[in-house]
């Protein structure tokens, strides 16, 4: 058909008039291959990403890899040539050129931790030599610290007849016996429910002790507020001190101290510094142990020993002696110093040391310590590998061997072979161990229904059973969540209380409850819980 017949519009055609297109198009400028010399010599290289280091620095510092992956990748050959060599060449980026790739990367990481982002250049290269002259030994101390401790995360404290509770957001919540002003709510009396510590608002803390009678919170500008008994090396039971302190209150002596933890022991106290040092209150002269010590010294001294020039990253004390958990360049170590009364201080004998004296025993036995606890009797360590250690007074089966043997050096506990242990917690002849599934068990003295066994139908029998040998706690496994930290009673005069924190930042609590301490009110006639409760509050 015609396209003039079709009805349809006819189509206009102009004359273009014919052009080259490259008169169109703009000429593009010749590809120019970028080279830089990469190793240093006469031959340039391609090289890519020394162009634009700071995409390896991403990578690294965004894969979250820990100290041991950075060190292994800076000692293969390929990477120590690609990433520590071409920092000594311009390359449009300016990190210090001494460093490595890996070395800038577990420094960024570093920045990241709360503890070292307000340290002057001067404390943090300070560290860097204290910890062994690298920054991945930086990274593994302040890691190491944050794991063991649970620092600026959420964390309940089971004290002697008073609980201490820490939000993930540094909140603080207090409940139980109240004597001594302990709750610091600027009264005496007793708490049955979590009440906050209004004075503290605007003030974030990031670690919490309890002793009988005494509190003390850490801020994360390691500021030291303490409250209850006013004295740091008083006898658990006993005498009040020359005064009571019922609000939290700086410790002045502490001001120029960056304090990250604090542990309480019987007659003496002791905190850690940011930078790994121990300070001791109470401790005495160097004739002196902690049980031989003047109660009203105010003034922290410095741990004297093998240890003022060990960074330590954890400290633990029980009934007149101290556990250090220490990081050093070939690994991590524990020691110990005070009374030996029944082997607790790991060296095979009972024997008392009046300077920190490192546990041997824990090389022999191929364990590196990750996390240490310190009962009032007894000790125990979780390694890296998840295997856990016993040593001290075994009553009451408190070290989990199946008898109620002392043990004067650390001895794996191989009830719990099956597992991986990431976390322990001790009390007075009890014992708690954490999986890394979250489940829990324990053993040791099963007074005040502390240990939270109840196999019975009606919850009463074997509430009160020792236990000589690791124990899942059903109890616990019946909540079916996902346990991350118990904490129990460390003390020889006051009934025990256990709490268990849950992933979800839900908090239970069983044994003894006749002061308010766990939490919520009991029936009549009852002093204690045996089955797992839930306390009303959300540390999450």
């Amino acid at each position: 058909m015609d396209a003039t017949t079709s009805g349809t519009p006819s189509i206009q055609y102009h004359n273009i008039v014919d052009q080259q297109i490259a008169s169109i198009v703009s000429p593009l400028p010749p590809f120019i291959r970028q080279q830089r010399h990469c190793f240093g010599d006469s031959s340039p290289g391609e090289f890519p990403l020394a162009a634009s280091p700071s995409i390896v620095l991403h990578v690294l510092t965004g894969c979250n890899l820990d100290p041991q992956d950075l060190a292994k990748l800076e000692a293969s050959i390929g990477f120590l040539l690609a990433t520590c060599s071409f920092f000594r060449q311009p390359a449009h980026f300016e990190p210090d050129t001494e460093l490595s790739i890996s070395e800038l990367a577990a420094l960024d990481m570093c920045q990241k931790r709360a503890i070292f982002k307000p340290m002057t250049t001067d404390e943090k290269e300070i560290l860097k030599q204290r910890c062994g002259g690298s920054w991945k030994l930086v990274l593994r101390f302040l890691l190491a610290g944050e794991a063991c401790c649970r620092r600026e995360k959420s964390q309940a404290i089971a004290g002697p007849g008073h609980s201490i509770a820490v939000t993930s957001s540094g909140a603080v919540y207090s409940f139980g016996s109240n004597s001594s002003g302990q709750l610091g709510h600027g009264t005496l009396e007793e708490e049955w429910q979590p009440r906050r510590i209004r004075s503290l608002q605007g003030i974030r803390i990031i670690q919490a002790a309890a002793g009988a009678g005494r509190t003390m919170l850490i801020s994360d500008s390691g500021r030291v507020y303490a409250f209850g008994k006013d004295s740091f090396g008083e006898a658990e039971y006993g005498a009040q001190g020359s005064k009571l302190v019922t609000a939290p209150t700086p410790v002045e002596s502490l001001k120029n101290i960056f304090v990250v933890q604090a542990a309480i022991g019987n007659f003496f106290t002791a905190v850690l510094s940011r930078e790994g040092r121990v300070y001791t209150f109470s401790w005495g002269n160097d004739t002196k142990l902690g049980h031989q010590t003047d109660p009203n010294d105010q003034e922290p001294h410095p741990l004297l020993g093998p240890l003022e020039n060990i960074p330590v990253v954890q400290i633990a004390a029980g009934y007149c002696y101290l556990l250090a958990l220490a990081c050093q360049p070939s690994g991590m170590s524990v020691y110990s110093v005070g009374c030996g009364l029944g082997g607790k201080l790991g060296h095979g004998s009972r024997t008392d040391e009046k300077l920190p004296r490192l546990i041997e025993q824990f090389q022999l036995l191929n364990l590196q310590p990750a996390v240490v606890a310190a009962g009032a009797w007894h000790a125990a360590v979780v390694g890296k590998d998840g295997r856990v250690c016993t040593w001290g007074w075994g009553r009451y089966g408190c070290l989990g061997h199946g008898n109620e043997d002392c043990e004067s050096a650390p001895k794996v506990v191989e009830g719990l072979n099956k597992i991986k242990a990431v976390h322990v917690a001790t009390g007075d002849y009890t014992t708690f161990v954490v999986s890394e599934d979250g489940d829990v068990y324990s053993f040791g003295c099963g007074e005040s229904s502390s240990l939270g066994h109840n196999a019975g139908a009606d919850g009463q029998e074997n509430r009160h059973t020792n236990v000589l040998s690791p124990e899942l706690v059903t109890s616990l496994k019946e909540v079916k969540e996902r346990v991350v930290q118990i904490s129990l009673t460390n003390s020889i005069y006051w009934n025990a209380h256990t709490f268990a924190l849950m992933e979800s930042g839900k908090l239970y609590a069983f044994g003894a409850g006749d002061k308010g301490q766990l939490g919520m009110e009991l029936l009549d006639q009852q002093s204690e819980r045996g089955k797992p409760e839930r306390v009303d509050i959300d540390l999450n």
